[in-house]
C-alpha cells in the first residue's frame, strides 16, 4: 500500500510524512521542482509535479492506493483541489484524505473557508472513499508570530475572546495517519482541536506563565493588524485572513465535547494542551536579549 503525500513539505504536511515512515509505509510526495524532492526525508519517493498543471498529476498517482490531499491558499485552490480529485479518480485511488477547516461551514463567507467546501463538494461527487480531517487554528502558527513575542512581549494573532479550541500539528498527523490506515472512520469529517478554549489574552497568560517574561496580548483592531501584515503578506490573503479574524474574535471556533470525543478516542488520548506546546518549545520563544 502506497500513499501520496500532497502539501508534504509543510507546517502539517511534514510532520504527516514523518508519521507515516514511522508506521514503515511506502510514501510518495508530490512537489514542484528537483530542489524541493532533495529535501524530503531518507525513504520518501519524490513526484514532481504541479496541481496548476493537470498533466503533470498521472504519474504522481500511478499505483497510489491513498491520498492525503492538502493545498495551500490560492487563487486557483479550487481548481487545484478538482485537479487532485480528478486524478485520484482516474488512477483508482481507494481512499483520499482531505485536510479542510474545523466547523467549516460556520465560516462559508470566509474566502479560504469556502474553497475548502468546494473541494469537499467536489470529494463526495467523485465517488471516492473519503475521510475529511478538520483541524482547528495550530498552535504552531505561532511560530509566525514569534517576533512580536520575544521582542516586544505582545501576542499579535488577532483572535479575541470569541475562543478557539486550538490544536497541535502533531496531533493532526497522527490522526490524520490512523484514518489513512484503518476503515474505521471512511465516509466522516474528523474535528480536530484542543482539550481548552483559548482566548487571546488567555494564550498570553499562558506565554507568561510558562516562559518567564511577561506577554501582553496586542489587542483586536484588525484594521491595524491588516496594516502591518500587508507589509509582509500579499494584500488578497491579509484581506482573507481579517476575515477568519473577525469571525474568531465574534463567534469564536470551538469543539463541543462530542467532538473532543471523538478525538481522543482516534488517538487513544487526550490532545495535547497549549501548555504543554509553550512548555515543548519555550527555546525558540526565548527573548531577544536573551540571545545576545
Amino acid at each position: 500500500m502506497q500513499t501520496l503525500v500532497i502539501g508534504g513539505t509543510g507546517t502539517v504536511g511534514s510532520p504527516i510524512v514523518n508519521e507515516l515512515l514511522r508506521h514503515r509505509q511506502a510514501v510518495r510526495v508530490l512537489v514542484t521542482s528537483a530542489e524541493k524532492a532533495a529535501l524530503l526525508p531518507e525513504g520518501v519517493e519524490a513526484a514532481i509535479g504541479n496541481l496548476d498543471e493537470p498533466a503533470t498529476l498521472p504519474k504522481a498517482f500511478d499505483g497510489i492506493d491513498r491520498v492525503f490531499l492538502l493545498n495551500r491558499q490560492s487563487h486557483t485552490e479550487i481548481a487545484q483541489g478538482s485537479y487532485a480529485v480528478a486524478a485520484a479518480r482516474r488512477a483508482g485511488v481507494k481512499k483520499i484524505v482531505y485536510q479542510s477547516i474545523h466547523n467549516v461551514h460556520e465560516g462559508a463567507h470566509i474566502p479560504h473557508f469556502y474553497t475548502k467546501i468546494a473541494i469537499e463538494k467536489a470529494i463526495l461527487g467523485s465517488g471516492l472513499n473519503y475521510v475529511f480531517i478538520c483541524p482547528n487554528n495550530f498552535f504552531q502558527n505561532d511560530f509566525f508570530f514569534k517576533a512580536g513575542i520575544t521582542n516586544y512581549g505582545l501576542y499579535t494573532q488577532p483572535f479575541g475572546s470569541g475562543g478557539l479550541s486550538r490544536v497541535d500539528v502533531r496531533d493532526i498527523a497522527e490522526a490524520t495517519v490512523r484514518v489513512l490506515l484503518t476503515d474505521e472512520y471512511d465516509g466522516q469529517r474528523i474535528p480536530l482541536a484542543g482539550p481548552e478554549i483559548l482566548t487571546g489574552e488567555s494564550t498570553a497568560r499562558i506565554l507568561t506563565e510558562h516562559l518567564g517574561y511577561d506577554v501582553q496580548y496586542a489587542g483586536n483592531d484588525l484594521k491595524a493588524w491588516a496594516t502591518q501584515a500587508k507589509q509582509w503578506l500579499p494584500g488578497w490573503l491579509v484581506d482573507d485572513w481579517v476575515q477568519m479574524y473577525d469571525l474568531f474574535q465574534t463567534q469564536g471556533l470551538k469543539a463541543s465535547a462530542d467532538q473532543l470525543d471523538v478525538l481522543t478516542k482516534l488517538l487513544g488520548r487526550a490532545p495535547r494542551s497549549y501548555g504543554d506546546f509553550v512548555k515543548e518549545h519555550a527555546g525558540a520563544f526565548r527573548r531577544a536579549a536573551e540571545l545576545v
